[in-house]
């Protein structure tokens, strides 16, 4: 399956929200495929950061918006119930007419879980918890009643009215890099994402297209989504370079931080000259 090359924006959730809403309306208006928030309660590196939490930021950031695709990457499952995770999405899924993209993960940032009381069992009763939701949230979003008797979750003849409007369910994406979370991707993401540097792009992707096909399932049937750790404003080149260096790794979806002040007129160049010319060679 050949799929379109697709660019975004990560704003994150630390502006304030007027600011966070021109972002957005900026992101959409230059053409840009895609917009995310992060899911954190506060930041790592300053905890007195101010914060904005995620779903509801995008409930309210999606309405201000018309086209742009958007979503949380990614939401850590930790956070939330998969069943209410689920009817948060639906619910956004249908207030922006089908736009929204449901980004999901194992979560890993201890201090936050100490800090406001969530459990943070070891990563690997985090990824068993999260291949468990997985299940539920695509039973719910494609059955008309769900049971599921799991290790973490039990759901008992569950109703789950409305379906989404897309179909047969919001894409799902998952962050993964590392094995047991690459296999959980391979198994049931429409999309996955990774955060990686240009050099190290090939060999992940070569390791999730064999983690793929060790579960049955065709890679190509998977987008391919890279988010970058540094922006790639600096210059209209260099940011050619970067989209190129990641294309030829096989990636389709392209996700860039908001850069700061000085570098938005190279953003702005970039989605009206250089992104035009990407998608024309595919």
């Amino acid at each position: 399956m050949a799929f379109p090359l697709r660019f975004g924006i990560g704003t994150g959730n630390r502006r304030p929200f007027p600011e966070l809403a021109r972002q957005w309306q900026l992101v959409e208006s230059l053409g840009f495929d895609t917009v995310w928030v992060v899911d954190h309660f506060m930041a790592s590196d300053d905890e007195m950061t101010p914060y904005l939490e995620a779903w509801t930021a995008i409930a309210a950031l999606g309405m201000l918006t018309h086209r742009v695709r958007f979503g949380v990457m990614v939401s850590g499952n930790t956070y939330r119930n998969p069943a209410l995770l689920a009817k948060q999405a639906v619910t956004i899924d249908h207030a922006s007419n089908g736009r929204l993209e449901l980004g999901i993960g194992a979560g890993w940032m201890e201090r936050e879980h100490r800090a406001y009381s969530f459990p943070f069992p070891p990563v690997g009763e985090r990824i068993a918890m999260l291949e468990e939701a997985l299940q539920v949230i695509r039973s719910l979003m494609t059955q008309e009643r769900t049971t599921f008797h799991g290790r973490y979750y039990q759901l008992e003849n569950a109703p789950f009215e409305p379906k989404p409007l897309q179909r047969p369910h919001i894409p799902i994406v998952i962050g993964a890099f590392k094995p047991r979370m690459m296999t959980l991707a391979a198994r049931y993401a429409d999309i996955w994402n990774t955060r990686l540097e240009p050099e190290e792009a090939a060999p992940a992707v070569e390791r999730f297209r064999q983690a793929a096909r060790r579960v049955g399932r065709d890679p190509a049937e998977v987008r391919l989504s890279v988010y970058t750790w540094r922006h790639p404003f600096t210059s209209v080149d260099h940011f050619r370079d970067v989209v190129l260096a990641y294309r030829r790794a096989g990636f389709t979806d392209f996700i860039f931080p908001m850069p700061p002040d000085e570098h938005l007129e190279t953003m702005q160049r970039c989605a009206l000259e250089v992104i035009p010319e990407l998608r024309q060679c595919g």
